[in-house]
């Protein structure tokens, strides 16, 4: 009889060791966002190294603040942008049911089922729950303006700013709706300009028809137009200020003659470029910031207000193509292309006091790029920690409006479709034999994480209201979830809580991917 070779021993310990601190490290992780999940999450504060303050309880925004040293945390980090990429929701979801399944990874470990086994029989799991999910869907006609409206309404329940979703709701859908066309298979959410500005509550956010500019408008300063009717619109990129040389160079000046020509041909240069401009019959004036020089100066903003045109300075960089596409003209580089032929047009351009500050709204453009329609959005606030979180919840409505025209299929929320997952797994588990059996068995008990969880944050208690779902799923009430307000078990499509089916089918492939990932990691190799 051979004596059992110590180091092979060793190995496997250290490889045990190691697969049970990457399960741990990432349970942590799906711990710490746990409690917000659902319409009664609780909030988290996030304080950042440089003392400033977030209140938030979106998965994706948790995450990507949180400072995680472990590289399998990292992975559930990574998990939670993945999701919020293909659908923009369920980004909490996704790293609770990760966590769960781990979870039961840790006991399948114990039973001594090797690593492998247990991936497989995931895989097997995560294929036929996606089946279940599709088959439990109900079609969705995009005309029908009141169910996108519930479905919005369901992802704004569980925001900081869920009182407002009434008002929310109707301005992400109608703010996608306006740039799908019939046919399409994806909405590309750079089309919409989310503008935000301070003053007012959330529900003075407005759907703009056009565009409009938060930033500072300077022609008003100098005694310019703040009303324009029939604009004619030019958007340059180069400064209206004095040149400068490319490279540090001093000018000695030895005498006043020597500066009062230097100061003529500085005002020469820039009344003739504000001339050029004038010529053309622009009168609404569009400038992008600048880094290295003033945009325009004193003088080119006095000649420009003495000849009414309207100004609006310090566009940013990335806004630039979105007005393009908006207004249907091509950004000017240089003073020589400004012809009248690169004018845009609209009905109206002017500027308007909004709390303590102004606005410069451009209305009835054109909006017919090649490039697809547009759709910009003002956001109100408060204070600064309401209108980031109202920004941050709109973005995850306009997401899952953007997951029906992808797939046009909805499903029951209040974790009716993970219990009813589970169920039919648990069926489906008595149908294999040996290791299989067990491990789908686990995957099965580790869907109803999500009902538990959200029983639980809501303060009812989980036993009971999870046995009683367990039950009505059983009996074929395939559409019964937790309602919250009520605080028990009904029909989440009676009762408007649905989501799209694309949301739980991203959050469930997904989380499978990454344990099946994590399952098959034995060792940590650190390299220079």
């Amino acid at each position: 009889m051979k004596a059992a070779n110590p180091e092979k021993g060793l190995a496997n310990e250290k490889q045990k060791s190691i697969r049970m601190t990457n399960i741990s490290a990432a349970k942590a992780v799906a711990d710490t966002v746990r409690t917000s999940l659902g319409p009664r999450g609780m909030d988290k504060m996030i304080k950042d190294s440089k003392g400033e303050v977030m209140i938030t309880n979106d998965g994706a925004t948790i995450m990507k603040q949180m400072e995680v040293l472990h590289p399998t945390a990292k992975m559930l980090v990574e998990l939670s942008k993945a999701q919020d990429i293909e659908a923009g929701d369920g980004t909490t979801s996704v790293v609770v049911i990760a966590g769960a399944l781990l979870n039961s990874c840790t006991a399948l470990l114990e039973k001594g089922i090797h690593p492998s086994q247990i991936s497989d029989s995931f895989k097997i799991a995560g294929d036929h729950a996606s089946k279940i999910l599709e088959e439990m869907s109900v079609k969705l006609d995009l005309s029908d303006t009141t169910s996108l409206e519930k479905i919005a309404s369901t992802s704004l329940a569980s925001k900081v700013v869920s009182q407002h979703s009434q008002e929310l709701a109707p301005i992400a859908v109608r703010a996608v709706m306006s740039i799908v066309s019939e046919g399409d298979e994806n909405v590309d959410l750079k089309n919409i300009k989310v503008s935000k500005k301070l003053g007012g509550t959330v529900d003075d956010t407005e759907l703009i028809d056009g565009l409009v500019f938060a930033s500072n408008h300077a022609s008003h300063a100098a005694g310019g137009p703040t009303r324009v009717e029939n604009p004619k619109i030019a958007l340059i990129q180069f400064c209206l200020s004095s040149p400068k040389t490319d490279m540090e160079n001093n000018i000695i000046v030895q005498d006043y003659t020597g500066m009062d020509r230097i100061l003529r041909e500085e005002r020469k240069y820039i009344v003739n470029l504000c001339k050029k401009i004038v010529d053309t019959g622009c009168n609404v004036l569009l400038i992008q910031k600048s880094v290295l020089r003033d945009a325009m100066n004193d003088l080119s903003l006095h000649y420009l207000a003495k000849h009414r045109v309207m100004v609006v300075r310090d566009i940013e960089r990335e806004d630039v193509d979105f007005i393009s596409r908006t207004l249907g003209i091509t950004p000017i580089a240089h003073v020589d292309q400004f012809t009248s032929n690169k004018l845009g047009s609209a009905k109206l351009v002017e500027e308007e006091t909004v709390g303590e500050g102004k606005i410069v709204r451009i209305k009835g453009c054109s909006n017919n790029s090649p490039q697809g329609k547009t759709a910009s959005i003002l956001v109100r606030g408060s204070n600064q920690l309401v209108l980031d979180e109202a920004d941050r919840s709109l973005h995850d409505a306009l997401c899952v409006i953007r997951s029906l025209v992808k797939k046009r299929a909805l499903v029951p929320g209040g974790g009716a479709p993970e219990m009813e997952m589970s169920q039919k797994l648990l069926e489906l588990s008595r149908t294999l034999t040996g290791a299989e059996s067990i491990c789908v068995r686990s995957f099965s008990e580790a869907l109803e994480i999500v009902p538990y969880t959200l029983a639980e944050n809501a303060g009812l208690n989980p036993i009971n209201i999870v046995t009683e779902l367990r039950n009505r799923h059983t009996n074929g009430d395939k559409h019964a979830g937790i309602n919250v307000r009520r605080g028990g078990v009904s029909n989440m499509m009676e009762e408007n809580v649905v989501q799209p089916l694309l949301v739980s089918l991203s959050a469930l492939n997904l989380a499978t991917e990454c344990v099946r990932m994590i399952l098959k990691i034995d060792d940590v190799v650190m390299v220079r």
